[in-house]
């Protein structure tokens, strides 16, 4: 670990890293107290140290007029770097949508296949395979918004792309919805809510949420799904919520005496997991068994 200067830095990978204002704020505070804890991350090229790993760090620092910073090398190779920080990403908390970029980056400019990235991540193709998918699905447009941190990543992962998927909704149309919600601090509910009116309602209510008046064709949404099968939206939320918990339950039973699930790994990282279940399940037994009753009672 050395302490180089921040002219030194190239941040061309600065868009590949999503922005959290909430979590660069504490972060600012922490920094202002404490100083950097933990080092920058990057490959060095041509005397010029290639950020990876540390941008919110980087933005507080300027903040705070502080010229220096921590650093540490992966190496020369800017693939290689990003393979390293790529095989430590549940460490350094890379959201889905950090590593897609950086496996698209590795395929498409250090010209890495879907096998080669895979082997050397340790990785299945199948999970090189859907990053990969994840970003070419995205216009430049709402690559942008999603890494500026300007539209939810959950909104556009469940409520955008699905209807891109199934639908044949194609990216203008996505494009321009993400566009006209970005900045807005809708929560993901109500930009389901008016996902469903935007691809499935008509042009005129396409039109005002295109402009960005989405208060009316929100509450007029809202309660077009409260009456539509006499639930409320919390309501259908919750009977959602029962029949995934009923699908899920029948395919852990299914699949809990298959003679496959064998390896030392998966026994480990199960008897975690259903610890926590058998800790949970008497309570959520009477749960179910009390909400069963007080709707038989109706």
């Amino acid at each position: 670990m050395v302490d180089i200067e921040l002219s030194s830095l190239d941040l061309r990978y600065e868009g590949h890293r999503m922005r959290d204002r909430t979590g660069e704020a504490r972060l600012l505070a922490a920094i202002a107290e404490r100083g950097v804890a933990e080092p920058l991350e990057g490959v060095d090229e041509r005397e010029r140290h290639v950020l990876l790993n540390g941008f919110k760090r980087l933005r507080c620092v300027r903040k705070l007029g502080i010229t220096t910073v921590p650093y540490v090398s992966l190496g020369q190779d800017a693939a290689l770097g990003i393979v390293a920080l790529l095989r430590t990403s549940n460490d350094k908390a890379l959201s889905l949508l950090e590593q897609a970029g950086f496996v698209d980056e590795i395929n498409r400019l250090h010209q890495m296949s879907v096998a080669g990235i895979a082997e050397a991540l340790s990785r299945s193709k199948a999970w090189v395979s859907l990053r990969l998918g994840l970003i070419a699905e995205m216009s430049p447009v709402i690559r942008q918004k999603l890494f500026a941190g300007d539209f939810p990543v959950y909104a556009y992962m469940y409520n955008i792309r699905p209807f891109m998927r199934i639908n044949g909704t194609d990216k203008v149309e996505a494009e321009q919805f993400v566009t006209a919600l970005s900045g807005k601090r809708l929560s993901v509910r109500e930009i389901e809510c008016l996902a469903h009116g935007y691809f499935r309602g008509s042009e005129a209510l396409r039109e005002q949420i295109r402009a960005g008046n989405v208060a009316l064709p929100l509450e007029q949404l809202k309660r077009s799904a409260e009456t539509a099968d006499g639930c409320t939206a919390f309501e259908q939320a919750m009977l959602k919520d029962i029949e995934i918990a009923q699908k899920y339950m029948q395919r852990v039973m299914g699949k809990s005496h298959d003679p496959r699930l064998s390896s030392p790994a998966f026994r480990v990282q199960a008897q975690l997991l259903l610890a926590g279940l058998l800790s949970r399940a008497a309570t959520f037994s009477q749960s179910v068994k009390d909400l069963h009753d007080r709707c038989g009672q109706a």
